[in-house]
Order: C-alpha cells, then structure tokens, then sequence
C-alpha cells in the first residue's frame, strides 16, 4: 500500500514540432504549424514520489523525428539508473553494479518509443499548433576534485534548463576539439518539465592548458563557450620560504627561552619553601 506521502503523478504526454530552421519556428500541439510536420518530439514520463522525500521516474520516453531519435531511461532522484541503447537493443546501466540487483527487458522499452511515435504521428495530423518557447540553456563548468598539476582529475559540463531535449555538448582544449576521456549522460527529468544534461572530460591538468565546453541549442543565437582554467596556488619565492623559516625557528627559540625560564622559577620556589622547614 502506498503511504499517505506519496504521490503518484499519471502519464504526462508533451509534444512538440522542431525543425532545422529557426528556434522561435519550433511548433508545439496547439496552433498552427510553422515548419515541416516531420520534424517533430514526442515525451512520455511517469513519476512516483516516495515518502515525498524522494522522486522515482520510470520510463521517460523521448522520441523526435528530428534526427530521428529517441530515448527511454529510468532515473531516482535526478540520478540516471539506466537508459536503453535503442540501436543495439540493450540495457546500459549507469553503474554495472545496478545490474547484479535488477534488470530491464530493452523490448519493453522499444515498445513504448513505437507506441510514441504512432501517437506522435496521429497528434500531428489531429492537432494544430503553435510555436513553442526555446528556453536558453545554463552552463557551468567545475572540475571533480581539487586540481593538482599532473594528477588525472575529471571536468564536469553542467547544462540546465534545456528544453526542448536536443542539444549538443562538446570540449575544446586550447580551442582544438577533443573526443578522447569524453562521456555524457542521457536527458535527465525535472519536474518543471525541463532537462539537464552532463558532460565528463577526463584530463591531466596542465598550467599552460585552457580548456572550454561548448553547447549548441536552438534556444542559443550561437554557441555558448563556457571557459574553465585551473586555480593553481602559485609556488612561494625562496624569499617567502626563508622568511617562513625565520619565523618558523624564531618562534622556536621563544618557546624554549619561556619553558627554561618558567623550570628554573620552579625549582626556585620549591627549594625556598624546603629551607624553611616546620614551626
């Protein structure tokens, strides 16, 4: 039984027309439609809000004949747990270690991105439309760990706010492409119906290299750059160091000078109330 908490929210079906041409020409279901039929985004989701402390969402299907292309991932709290490879027709979990707990058929999934698309299809000649917002998307850009020169680290894109889900997101170091040490993950959910998206660069981190994500989207006049250099400290001087060191024996002798001082007032004292002796 599911407790009072816990609300489940029924399928949510969104659909929207996209086209090569421009951003503000991206058409949705309820008008008339500014650019060819074809191209064209279909979302199905169902989400389980557990406790109303944690967010289940399984089954996301995103299907657009804009490429064409689709996508079917289940996630738990904006993690991603696994998404179907609808080309190769199998399950790719995020983690292996998912896998030794669970399991997904990819045939269901293939399934639900076929049952899309005919619905797609039929909501496009049933329905005008009428253009859809572009949102501009949000980029930042930090790396895993402290950066330490010559110590393998990890950069990590962060892009929010996409919508519609079509984006591209790519890494330049000192502004040449790279694809090697690339990963990215699928379109992830949030619950204002947007998406964000995370790009991984596996790298070596050098003084002399800049390094910059680049993100294309129709919401965008043009490609953002987002730029990440490593705050590396800078080396202290020799002077800096001997300085250091002076203080560092400085405060050394001090120390010693206070502790003889306060020993030999001891001794002092107890030898004076010894001479004295009883009345």
């Amino acid at each position: 039984m599911i407790p009072n908490k816990a609300l489940i929210l029924a399928a949510l079906a969104l659909t929207t027309m996209m086209s090569p041409c421009r951003a503000e020409d991206i058409v949705g279901i309820f008008g008339n439609a500014q650019c060819p039929l074809e191209k064209s985004l279909n979302l199905l989701s169902l989400q389980l809000r557990i406790n109303a402390d944690h967010v289940g969402s399984y089954g996301i299907n995103v299907y657009q004949s804009y490429g064409p292309s689709g996508q079917y991932t289940h996630e738990f709290d904006g993690d991603e747990q696994f998404y179907v490879d609808l080309d190769k027709k199998e399950t790719i979990w995020r983690l292996s270690e998912f896998s030794r707990f669970a399991s997904f058929d990819p045939q269901g999934a293939l399934g639900n991105i076929a049952t899309a698309k005919y619905n797609l299809d039929i909501i496009i000649k049933r329905s005008n439309s009428t253009a859809a917002v572009n949102k501009v998307p949000e980029v930042t850009v930090f790396s895993k760990a402290p950066v330490r020169l010559g110590q393998p680290n990890t950069l990590i894109c962060l892009v929010d706010n996409i919508f519609p889900p079509v984006i591209n997101i790519s890494w330049l170091i000192n502004g040449h492409p790279v694809t090697e040490g690339v990963f990215e993950t699928s379109f992830l959910s949030k619950s204002d119906h947007t998406f964000f998206k995370i790009g991984y660069l596996t790298f070596l981190p050098s003084a002399d290299d800049i390094y910059d994500c680049r993100v294309e989207h129709w919401g965008l006049e043009k490609p953002l750059l987002r730029h990440w250099e490593p705050e590396i400290p800078a080396p202290m001087s020799e002077l800096t160091e001997t300085v250091v060191c002076a203080l560092g024996l400085a405060v050394g002798l001090v120390g010693i000078i206070v502790g003889t001082i306060l020993i030999i007032r001891g001794l002092r004292s107890g030898g004076a109330s010894r001479q004295q002796g009883p009345l």
